[in-house]
């Protein structure tokens, strides 16, 4: 299992069949204070047994249980030694596994629907009286085509709604429970409820997983694993690599180099403000290297995004494979790689999600790359890496920085990359985000970039035709950068915006603005 796994801690094993909702299960278990790791149904008994779970959740996911080669429920998971709780799909796994039945709806459900208890349970007992009042329906966030028609043996229905007469189960001598409807999502009324009753009263956990305990098991675990070996860590600028860096200084200190490479894709003033954080402020050995032509060049005539994408991977291992051949003996490449890098590039457990993107630090390290690779931050979710980052002392500025990609502004160039729109890009960018700290809304926003179009306009410069490039701005927010909605930000600060970056950016004759949410848009656009 995991390395961050906290030794002698609670802890709750889901397991995935594939649901778009199966990473805010995890979220909202660790938020309520408990440890969580997300696998695949195919888990080996003694993975499960050394994984030693308080409980056990099993996800939705898209497939119908009636169909041919449906995903498995491990048997150790239903031989008493722990509570389940089964979420859409994994309810209707429940059922059929222990001898229900389960039907296609005639009407499915998708989105809001109004559930009325129907049997006392310590799951759901009294929650129409917190919400509503009593006897009052409860609601809940839906997204089924089956239903359990018929129970197993032994349990019963302690939930109902329109189009759902079992939409939730329950055999309590067994602590084995079903729920038809989402609780992880927020929908849901009184959902971080249920789980809360789950893990506390039905799983009897204890809420250990904080900042506190993570970044003293981290350090812990890095210092068994690293031992007297150097680490190499490449610092970008985002938070994900500042926060590697600053947990790695604490846990190993003059061990730990740092490399900060100018690939030429970076946002602006970054070398200097990476060496004013880390060099001047926390004394963290940086090495920077000019690697702008070697990355520009592998760029050049590229257009296909996910072929930049591994290209930009493969420079960033060659520049790092000679970085550590320039500072003597080094054994671990340190990265910055966090679980939804992991979700997007079809890395989760149980490997169901479709690609999305392809992530330059994730899938491991080349053959050929002598190097061992340390990832402490891989199981980590972006609100969790931010509140370790405050742990270990670093600036609230540089914490809650908006995220940057691992490629740069070469993925907010769409298309070919050239050094002339790179340099666009990088200045719009500047503006945009200056004008946002200006307005005191930087905080508000969850990221908010520039992208250049690859496509001219025609515009009016002083009394001259203009025929120049566009530049769109986008600004999204989102709790969990795994759906997002685009900012309504005030349209004085867009016309400001749209002014500076025509009037100072040379070569951009146009302004838009991207009011598509994610999905079916995804953040950035490449």
């Amino acid at each position: 299992m995991s390395p961050a796994m906290p030794p002698d801690r609670d802890r709750i094993l889901i397991l995935d069949y594939g649901s778009q909702y199966t990473q805010l299960i995890a979220r909202s278990i660790r938020e309520l204070g408990v440890y969580c790791e997300i696998v695949a149904p195919e888990i080996d008994t003694d993975d499960i047994k050394t994984f030693a779970p308080n409980g056990v959740v099993l996800s939705g996911g898209p497939a119908s249980v009636n169909d041919e080669d449906t995903p498995p429920i491990p048997i150790e998971i239903l031989d008493g030694r722990y509570p389940v709780l089964g979420v859409c799909y994994g309810m209707q796994a429940l059922a059929l596994h222990l001898g229900g039945g389960v039907e296609t709806a005639e009407e499915r459900e998708y989105g809001p629907a109004r559930l009325t208890l129907s049997s006392q349970s310590v799951l759901l007992d009294g929650l129409e009286e917190i919400t509503n009042g009593v006897d009052d329906p409860l609601q809940v966030w839906m997204s089924h085509g089956d239903r359990v028609s018929e129970l197993p043996p032994g349990f019963v229905t302690i939930a109902t709604s329109p189009n759902a007469p079992h939409a939730a189960i329950a055999h309590p001598e067994r602590r084995i429970f079903g729920l038809q409807f989402h609780p992880e999502v927020t929908h849901s009324v009184n959902g971080r409820e249920i789980w809360r009753r789950f893990l506390f009263e039905i799983c009897l956990c204890q809420s250990h997983w904080n900042a506190s305990n993570i970044v003293d098991q981290m350090v812990e675990n890095i210092r068994g694993k690293v031992g007297n070996d150097r680490v190499l860590l490449g610092l970008s600028g985002g938070v994900d690599s500042a926060v590697v860096a600053a947990l790695l200084h604490r846990a190993i200190g003059e061990q730990l180099i740092c490399v900060f490479v100018d690939n030429g894709l970076l946002r602006k003033d970054e070398q200097k403000d990476v060496q004013a954080m880390f060099a001047d402020h926390l004394g963290v050995n940086v090495l920077a290297i000019n690697a702008q032509d070697q990355f520009l060049g592998a760029l050049s005539g590229v257009s296909d995004p996910e072929e930049k994408r591994r290209i930009i991977g493969r420079v960033f291992i060659d520049v790092f494979q000679e970085a550590a051949g320039n500072v003597g003996r080094v054994d671990w490449l340190a990265q910055g790689t966090i679980y939804p890098d992991v979700i997007e590039s079809a890395g989760i457990a149980s490997g169901k999600a479709k690609v999305i993107k392809s992530h330059h630090n994730v899938g491991g390290l080349p053959e050929h790359l002598d190097l061992n690779l340390l990832e402490p931050i891989r199981n980590l979710f972006k609100d969790e890496v931010r509140q370790i980052g405050l742990e270990l002392g670093l600036a609230r500025s540089v914490v809650f920085r908006h995220p940057f990609p691992g490629p740069g502004l070469g993925v907010r160039v769409l298309g070919e990359v050239r050094r002339e729109y790179i340099e666009i890009v990088r200045e719009a960018d500047a503006i945009f985000l200056e004008e946002l700290r200006q307005a005191q809304l930087y905080d508000s926003v969850s990221q908010a970039f520039a992208v250049f179009l690859p496509v001219k306009s025609v515009g009016v410069v002083g009394d001259n035709r203009a025929y120049e490039y566009v530049i769109a701005l986008r600004a999204v927010e989102t709790v969990d950068f795994m759906t997002a909605d685009w900012k309504r930000l005030p349209a004085e600060l867009l016309t400001t915006v749209a002014s500076r970056i025509i009037n100072e950016v040379r070569g951009v004759s146009r302004v838009t603005y991207d009011i598509s949410a994610k999905p079916p848009a995804t953040i950035e656009w490449e």
